[in-house]
Protein backbone atom coordinates (compact mmCIF):
# COMPACT_ATOMS: atom_id res chain seq x y z
CA UNK A 1 0.00 0.00 0.00
CA UNK A 2 1.01 3.37 -0.98
CA UNK A 3 -0.36 6.43 0.41
CA UNK A 4 1.68 9.83 -1.71
CA UNK A 5 -0.44 12.73 -2.53
CA UNK A 6 1.57 15.01 -5.07
CA UNK A 7 4.68 13.75 -3.93
CA UNK A 8 7.02 14.34 -7.25
CA UNK A 9 5.79 18.02 -7.61
CA UNK A 10 6.52 19.17 -3.64
CA UNK A 11 9.52 17.04 -3.59
CA UNK A 12 10.72 18.37 -6.96
CA UNK A 13 9.78 21.84 -5.86
CA UNK A 14 11.77 21.26 -2.75
CA UNK A 15 15.37 20.20 -4.29
CA UNK A 16 15.22 22.34 -7.16
CA UNK A 17 13.76 25.71 -6.80
CA UNK A 18 14.40 26.31 -2.64
CA UNK A 19 17.58 25.50 -2.15
CA UNK A 20 19.34 27.08 0.89
CA UNK A 21 23.13 26.72 1.75
CA UNK A 22 24.07 24.93 4.46
CA UNK A 23 25.72 21.53 5.90
CA UNK A 24 24.35 18.15 4.64
CA UNK A 25 23.79 17.19 8.58
CA UNK A 26 20.59 14.63 8.86
CA UNK A 27 17.86 16.49 9.10
CA UNK A 28 15.81 17.11 12.28
CA UNK A 29 12.14 16.86 12.85
CA UNK A 30 10.33 19.55 12.66
CA UNK A 31 8.95 19.53 15.87
CA UNK A 32 12.73 18.78 17.14
CA UNK A 33 13.89 21.60 14.74
CA UNK A 34 11.39 24.30 16.78
CA UNK A 35 12.26 23.09 20.38
CA UNK A 36 9.64 20.95 21.25
CA UNK A 37 10.00 17.44 22.91
CA UNK A 38 9.99 15.07 20.62
CA UNK A 39 9.59 10.75 21.39
CA UNK A 40 11.74 8.46 19.18
CA UNK A 41 9.41 6.37 17.05
CA UNK A 42 9.98 2.37 16.27
CA UNK A 43 14.04 2.58 14.99
CA UNK A 44 14.33 3.36 11.48
CA UNK A 45 16.24 0.14 9.86
CA UNK A 46 18.74 0.70 7.43
CA UNK A 47 16.82 -1.47 4.94
CA UNK A 48 13.49 0.52 5.34
CA UNK A 49 15.79 3.75 4.92
CA UNK A 50 16.66 2.39 1.81
CA UNK A 51 13.05 1.73 0.37
CA UNK A 52 12.10 4.89 1.55
CA UNK A 53 15.23 6.71 -0.63
CA UNK A 54 14.48 3.99 -3.75
CA UNK A 55 11.11 5.06 -3.91
CA UNK A 56 11.82 9.27 -3.45
CA UNK A 57 14.69 8.88 -6.40
CA UNK A 58 11.93 6.63 -8.80
CA UNK A 59 9.02 9.30 -7.77
CA UNK A 60 10.09 12.29 -8.28
CA UNK A 61 13.35 11.61 -10.82
CA UNK A 62 16.21 12.48 -8.60
CA UNK A 63 19.60 13.07 -10.18
CA UNK A 64 22.05 10.28 -9.16
CA UNK A 65 24.77 12.27 -8.15
CA UNK A 66 21.89 13.69 -5.32
CA UNK A 67 22.15 12.74 -1.40
CA UNK A 68 18.67 11.49 0.22
CA UNK A 69 18.92 12.57 4.42
CA UNK A 70 16.40 10.78 6.47
CA UNK A 71 15.99 12.09 9.89
CA UNK A 72 15.35 9.76 12.74
CA UNK A 73 11.71 8.65 12.92
CA UNK A 74 9.45 10.48 15.48
CA UNK A 75 5.86 9.66 17.01
CA UNK A 76 3.78 11.89 15.11
CA UNK A 77 0.43 12.88 16.39
CA UNK A 78 -1.21 10.59 14.06
CA UNK A 79 -1.81 7.37 15.84
CA UNK A 80 -0.60 4.51 13.87
CA UNK A 81 1.84 6.74 11.90
CA UNK A 82 5.58 8.19 12.66
CA UNK A 83 7.07 10.95 10.75
CA UNK A 84 10.73 10.87 9.56
CA UNK A 85 12.08 14.55 8.25
CA UNK A 86 13.84 14.01 4.31
CA UNK A 87 16.13 16.30 2.66
CA UNK A 88 17.27 16.52 -1.22
CA UNK A 89 21.10 17.32 -1.28
CA UNK A 90 23.35 18.21 -4.88
CA UNK A 91 25.63 20.03 -5.78
CA UNK A 92 26.46 21.85 -2.05
CA UNK A 93 22.49 22.87 -1.85
CA UNK A 94 20.15 21.34 0.36
CA UNK A 95 16.34 21.40 -0.18
CA UNK A 96 14.13 22.40 2.43
CA UNK A 97 12.87 19.75 4.90
CA UNK A 98 9.99 17.79 3.50
CA UNK A 99 7.72 15.27 6.14
CA UNK A 100 6.91 12.05 5.69
CA UNK A 101 4.38 9.23 7.60
CA UNK A 102 5.63 6.28 8.21
CA UNK A 103 3.26 3.22 9.09
CA UNK A 104 3.67 1.61 12.04
CA UNK A 105 4.26 -1.98 10.54
CA UNK A 106 6.95 -0.17 7.86
CA UNK A 107 4.98 -0.90 4.99
CA UNK A 108 3.64 2.45 3.86
CA UNK A 109 4.72 6.27 3.60
CA UNK A 110 2.43 9.18 3.29
CA UNK A 111 2.81 13.04 2.50
CA UNK A 112 -0.43 14.43 4.04
CA UNK A 113 -1.45 18.18 3.57
CA UNK A 114 -3.35 19.40 6.76
CA UNK A 115 -5.29 22.86 6.19
CA UNK A 116 -6.98 24.59 9.26
CA UNK A 117 -10.77 24.57 8.81
CA UNK A 118 -11.32 26.18 12.24
CA UNK A 119 -12.69 29.07 10.85
CA UNK A 120 -16.37 29.39 10.18
CA UNK A 121 -16.24 29.92 6.01
CA UNK A 122 -18.87 32.43 6.11
CA UNK A 123 -16.15 34.77 8.24
CA UNK A 124 -13.36 34.51 5.89
CA UNK A 125 -14.12 37.48 4.29
CA UNK A 126 -15.16 40.08 6.50
CA UNK A 127 -18.61 42.11 5.40
CA UNK A 128 -17.51 44.72 8.58
CA UNK A 129 -18.19 48.58 7.21
CA UNK A 130 -20.14 48.10 3.85
CA UNK A 131 -23.18 48.74 2.68
CA UNK A 132 -25.97 45.55 3.09
CA UNK A 133 -29.23 44.94 1.49
CA UNK A 134 -31.65 41.77 2.61
CA UNK A 135 -31.08 40.29 6.33
CA UNK A 136 -29.44 41.96 9.02
CA UNK A 137 -25.83 41.17 10.25
CA UNK A 138 -27.38 37.79 11.78
CA UNK A 139 -28.95 36.56 8.70
CA UNK A 140 -28.04 32.57 8.21
CA UNK A 141 -26.49 33.44 4.89
CA UNK A 142 -23.46 36.43 4.10
CA UNK A 143 -23.57 36.49 0.29
CA UNK A 144 -20.34 39.02 -0.58
CA UNK A 145 -20.05 39.44 -4.52
CA UNK A 146 -16.56 41.24 -6.00
CA UNK A 147 -18.37 43.15 -8.29
CA UNK A 148 -17.05 45.70 -11.43
CA UNK A 149 -18.94 48.12 -12.47
CA UNK A 150 -18.35 48.37 -15.78
CA UNK A 151 -18.54 44.89 -16.24
CA UNK A 152 -21.94 43.46 -18.63
CA UNK A 153 -21.32 40.02 -16.71
CA UNK A 154 -21.88 41.70 -13.10
CA UNK A 155 -24.74 43.78 -14.77
CA UNK A 156 -26.72 40.63 -15.65
CA UNK A 157 -25.82 38.74 -12.31
CA UNK A 158 -27.08 41.99 -10.69
CA UNK A 159 -30.15 42.18 -12.57
CA UNK A 160 -31.04 38.56 -12.82
CA UNK A 161 -30.03 37.24 -9.30
CA UNK A 162 -30.24 39.22 -6.74
CA UNK A 163 -34.18 40.43 -6.85
CA UNK A 164 -35.08 37.03 -7.12
CA UNK A 165 -33.17 35.89 -3.65
CA UNK A 166 -34.49 39.12 -1.91
CA UNK A 167 -38.15 37.80 -3.02
CA UNK A 168 -37.42 33.99 -2.29
CA UNK A 169 -35.27 34.47 1.11
CA UNK A 170 -36.18 37.72 2.41
CA UNK A 171 -34.45 38.61 5.44
CA UNK A 172 -32.83 35.52 5.67
CA UNK A 173 -29.79 36.13 3.06
CA UNK A 174 -28.11 39.58 3.61
CA UNK A 175 -25.86 40.60 0.71
CA UNK A 176 -23.05 42.66 0.40
CA UNK A 177 -20.45 43.93 -2.51
CA UNK A 178 -17.04 44.43 -2.41
CA UNK A 179 -14.80 46.43 -5.07
CA UNK A 180 -12.81 44.59 -7.76
CA UNK A 181 -12.56 47.05 -10.57
CA UNK A 182 -10.75 44.82 -13.72
CA UNK A 183 -7.47 46.76 -14.84
CA UNK A 184 -8.14 50.12 -16.85
CA UNK A 185 -7.14 48.88 -20.26
CA UNK A 186 -10.32 46.31 -19.78
CA UNK A 187 -12.57 48.58 -18.10
CA UNK A 188 -11.36 52.30 -17.93
CA UNK A 189 -14.25 54.16 -15.86
CA UNK A 190 -14.74 50.74 -13.42
CA UNK A 191 -12.49 52.42 -11.02
CA UNK A 192 -13.64 55.96 -10.75
CA UNK A 193 -16.73 54.57 -10.49
CA UNK A 194 -16.30 52.44 -7.71
CA UNK A 195 -14.50 55.48 -5.62
CA UNK A 196 -17.62 57.25 -6.51
CA UNK A 197 -20.06 54.88 -5.32
CA UNK A 198 -17.89 54.60 -2.33
CA UNK A 199 -18.05 58.25 -1.45
CA UNK A 200 -21.60 58.33 -0.86
CA UNK A 201 -21.67 55.01 0.73
CA UNK A 202 -19.65 56.77 3.39
CA UNK A 203 -22.60 58.82 4.13
CA UNK A 204 -25.74 57.27 2.68
CA UNK A 205 -26.04 52.95 2.03
CA UNK A 206 -29.09 53.53 0.35
CA UNK A 207 -27.75 55.90 -1.91
CA UNK A 208 -25.10 53.38 -3.04
CA UNK A 209 -27.39 50.71 -3.66
CA UNK A 210 -29.39 53.05 -6.10
CA UNK A 211 -26.25 53.71 -7.47
CA UNK A 212 -25.06 50.59 -8.37
CA UNK A 213 -28.62 49.75 -9.47
CA UNK A 214 -28.34 52.37 -11.94
CA UNK A 215 -24.93 51.86 -13.18
CA UNK A 216 -25.36 48.24 -13.72
CA UNK A 217 -28.39 49.13 -15.21
CA UNK A 218 -27.54 52.13 -17.81
CA UNK A 219 -22.84 50.92 -18.02
CA UNK A 220 -23.71 51.42 -22.14
CA UNK A 221 -25.06 55.15 -21.58
CA UNK A 222 -22.87 56.02 -18.82
CA UNK A 223 -20.38 57.96 -21.75
CA UNK A 224 -23.45 59.33 -23.26
CA UNK A 225 -23.45 62.93 -22.47
CA UNK A 226 -26.41 64.04 -19.47
CA UNK A 227 -28.08 66.49 -21.98
CA UNK A 228 -29.10 66.32 -25.41
CA UNK A 229 -26.45 66.25 -27.83
CA UNK A 230 -23.96 64.03 -29.74
CA UNK A 231 -22.57 61.25 -27.90
CA UNK A 232 -19.51 61.44 -26.21
CA UNK A 233 -17.32 58.43 -24.46
CA UNK A 234 -14.01 59.51 -24.35
CA UNK A 235 -13.37 59.26 -20.42
CA UNK A 236 -13.13 62.49 -19.26
CA UNK A 237 -16.42 62.77 -20.38
CA UNK A 238 -17.49 59.38 -18.71
CA UNK A 239 -15.91 60.42 -15.32
CA UNK A 240 -17.54 63.65 -15.59
CA UNK A 241 -20.88 62.01 -16.24
CA UNK A 242 -20.00 59.21 -13.53
CA UNK A 243 -19.31 62.22 -10.87
CA UNK A 244 -22.78 64.21 -11.76
CA UNK A 245 -24.70 60.77 -11.35
CA UNK A 246 -22.84 60.12 -7.98
CA UNK A 247 -23.57 64.66 -6.90
CA UNK A 248 -27.10 64.11 -7.89
CA UNK A 249 -27.78 61.04 -5.59
CA UNK A 250 -26.11 62.50 -3.13
CA UNK A 251 -28.51 65.96 -3.19
CA UNK A 252 -31.50 63.55 -3.54
CA UNK A 253 -30.41 61.26 -0.58
CA UNK A 254 -29.76 64.76 1.39
CA UNK A 255 -26.32 63.97 2.38
CA UNK A 256 -23.25 66.60 3.01
CA UNK A 257 -22.80 67.53 -0.06
CA UNK A 258 -19.83 69.60 -0.08
CA UNK A 259 -17.98 66.43 1.82
CA UNK A 260 -19.22 64.44 -1.56
CA UNK A 261 -18.27 66.45 -3.48
CA UNK A 262 -14.58 66.43 -1.83
CA UNK A 263 -14.77 63.00 -1.73
CA UNK A 264 -15.20 62.60 -5.66
CA UNK A 265 -12.76 65.81 -6.48
CA UNK A 266 -9.80 63.25 -4.16
CA UNK A 267 -10.47 60.34 -6.18
CA UNK A 268 -8.39 58.05 -3.49
CA UNK A 269 -8.34 54.57 -4.22
CA UNK A 270 -7.06 53.36 -0.99
CA UNK A 271 -10.04 51.54 -0.15
CA UNK A 272 -10.19 50.10 -3.90
CA UNK A 273 -6.89 48.84 -3.21
CA UNK A 274 -7.74 47.03 -0.16
CA UNK A 275 -10.52 45.00 -1.80
CA UNK A 276 -9.09 44.03 -4.66
CA UNK A 277 -5.55 43.10 -2.66
CA UNK A 278 -8.29 40.88 -0.74
CA UNK A 279 -9.91 39.87 -4.00
CA UNK A 280 -6.24 38.25 -4.70
CA UNK A 281 -5.65 36.84 -2.00
CA UNK A 282 -9.08 34.76 -2.35
CA UNK A 283 -7.48 33.62 -6.31
CA UNK A 284 -10.08 35.87 -7.69
CA UNK A 285 -9.18 36.67 -11.06
CA UNK A 286 -12.35 37.79 -13.25
CA UNK A 287 -15.78 39.17 -12.26
CA UNK A 288 -18.46 38.33 -10.79
CA UNK A 289 -16.82 36.68 -7.96
CA UNK A 290 -20.14 35.32 -4.84
CA UNK A 291 -19.14 33.85 -1.87
CA UNK A 292 -22.19 32.07 -0.05
CA UNK A 293 -21.16 31.35 3.41
CA UNK A 294 -17.96 31.55 1.85
CA UNK A 295 -18.56 28.86 -0.98
CA UNK A 296 -17.16 30.16 -3.80
CA UNK A 297 -18.83 30.62 -7.34
CA UNK A 298 -16.75 32.42 -10.00
CA UNK A 299 -18.48 33.78 -13.67
CA UNK A 300 -22.16 33.19 -14.65
CA UNK A 301 -24.52 30.59 -13.42
CA UNK A 302 -27.69 28.99 -13.57
CA UNK A 303 -29.94 30.20 -10.75
CA UNK A 304 -31.02 27.37 -9.55
CA UNK A 305 -27.25 26.97 -8.90
CA UNK A 306 -27.61 29.30 -6.60
CA UNK A 307 -30.72 28.92 -4.82
CA UNK A 308 -29.24 24.57 -4.26
CA UNK A 309 -26.10 26.59 -2.58
CA UNK A 310 -27.90 28.69 -0.35
CA UNK A 311 -30.76 26.40 0.11
CA UNK A 312 -27.96 24.06 1.75
CA UNK A 313 -26.30 26.56 3.54
CA UNK A 314 -29.21 27.59 5.82
CA UNK A 315 -29.93 23.67 6.77
CA UNK A 316 -26.23 23.82 7.96
CA UNK A 317 -27.65 26.43 10.33
CA UNK A 318 -30.82 25.21 10.88
CA UNK A 319 -32.64 27.13 9.02
CA UNK A 320 -35.69 25.50 6.88
CA UNK A 321 -35.49 26.62 3.32
CA UNK A 322 -38.06 27.54 0.63
CA UNK A 323 -39.92 25.09 -1.23
CA UNK A 324 -37.82 23.56 -4.28
CA UNK A 325 -36.91 25.92 -6.46
CA UNK A 326 -38.71 24.88 -10.00
CA UNK A 327 -37.58 26.56 -12.89
CA UNK A 328 -40.83 28.62 -14.60
CA UNK A 329 -41.51 26.60 -18.52
CA UNK A 330 -40.69 28.65 -21.29
CA UNK A 331 -43.45 30.97 -22.81
CA UNK A 332 -45.39 28.96 -25.67
CA UNK A 333 -44.30 30.06 -28.69
CA UNK A 334 -46.44 32.73 -30.44
CA UNK A 335 -47.78 31.63 -33.75
CA UNK A 336 -48.44 34.60 -37.11
CA UNK A 337 -51.88 34.50 -38.22
CA UNK A 338 -52.28 33.34 -41.13
CA UNK A 339 -53.11 35.93 -43.91
CA UNK A 340 -55.91 35.79 -45.83
CA UNK A 341 -56.26 34.95 -49.23
CA UNK A 342 -57.96 37.65 -51.81
CA UNK A 343 -60.60 36.50 -52.51
CA UNK A 344 -61.11 34.82 -56.68
CA UNK A 345 -62.37 36.40 -59.02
Amino acid sequence: MLILRNLPSLLLFAAFTTYSCHAQTPPQSAAAASGQIVKPGKPLSPELARRIEVLLRQKADLPPESTVNIGQRTTSDLPGWDTVTITVSTEGSTSHPLIFYVADDGKTIGQFTRYDISADPRALISDAGRPARGGPETAPVLIIGFDDLECPYCARLHAAIFPALTARYGDKVRIVYKDFPLPADMHPWAMRAAVDVNCLADQSPAGYWNLVDYMHAHASEIGAPLQNGPVDKTLPQVNQNLDKITHDQGVFQKVDVAKLDACLAKQDTTGIAASQKIGDSFKIDATPTLFINGDKISGAVDISFVFNLIDSALRVQGVTPPPPYVEPPPPAPTTQPTAAKPAGK
